[in-house]
């Protein structure tokens, strides 16, 4: 089971992306996604939260900008970042804790994706 994120790149000011985080393999259930993003220099910042279940948190800092969702069908959580700001810039991370078929957790991590806001 992997973890595949995608859908960084470069975006101006106020503008939209959308990050993806799939899920690869079988045999399991998602506990809950998150999206974390990192800057040199910086603490790593917990962006948004879903449980299996389509609860959610943010971050305050992307509240009301950002929005987490999820696919089951597809086993792939995507970020919809809106009204972009400099400060988003950073390099985004996905991780999942997810059930195996022995109703053990199991935590991944994935690759990250640049995301650069920048006129």
């Amino acid at each position: 089971v992997q973890l595949q994120a995608s859908g960084g790149g470069l975006v101006q000011p106020g503008g939209s992306l959308r990050l993806s985080c799939a899920v690869s393999g079988s045999g399991f259930r998602i506990n809950y996604m998150d999206w974390y993003r990192q800057t040199p220099g910086k603490q790593r910042e917990l962006v948004a939260h879903i449980t299996g279940r389509g609860i959610t948190n943010y971050a305050d800092s992307v509240k009301g900008r950002f929005t987490i969702s999820s696919d089951n069908a597809r086993n792939t959580v995507y970020l919809q970042m809106n009204s972009l700001k400099p400060e988003d810039t950073a390099v985004y991370y996905c991780s999942a804790v997810l059930f195996n078929q022995m109703g053990d957790p199991v935590a991944l991590g994935g690759q990250g994706t640049l995301v650069t806001v920048s006129s």
